[in-house]
């Protein structure tokens, strides 16, 4: 499956390619409305229509070639294997995992106290006025 995926992506990027430089490389249509006002070189006002020459019929080509590839890849990207139960709800809930305490450093120490007889050390004091973050001179 995988050797087919990468067959298709490689398809497509080359039929994207060449239908880009034929693009590119064509004649355009609306060149031929400024002859007809003056030097008469086209048929019609929008050039000859109905005829389509190799260039034009080539472009169509790759670009069914690249829908193609766009479908398959579409499909192939898809393809998952689906659940027995029908519904969502019928599948049971996921539970989120219990979040853990985290250990303090002489938790983690053997032989050391118990956690709960550990005394934290007294939080930094600090001025609710904030003048103490202002230096003196």
């Amino acid at each position: 499956m995988n050797l087919l995926l990468n067959l298709v992506v490689a398809l497509q990027i080359i039929a994207a390619l060449v239908m880009i430089g034929l693009v590119l490389i064509q004649h355009g249509k609306g060149a031929d409305m400024g002859a007809s006002f003056g030097s008469g070189a086209s048929g019609s006002l929008f050039g000859a229509t109905g005829s389509a020459n190799f260039m034009s019929r080539s472009t169509a080509v790759c670009a069914a070639v690249f829908f193609v590839c766009t479908l398959a890849l579409a499909y192939f990207s898809n393809d998952r294997a689906r659940p027995a139960t029908g519904s969502v709800l019928d599948r049971p809930a996921a539970s989120a995992p219990a979040a853990s305490v985290p250990a303090t450093g002489a938790a983690l120490i053997p032989g050391a106290a118990s956690a709960a007889s550990v005394v934290a050390p007294p939080a930094p004091v600090v001025p609710a006025s904030g003048a103490g973050a202002v230096p003196a001179k």
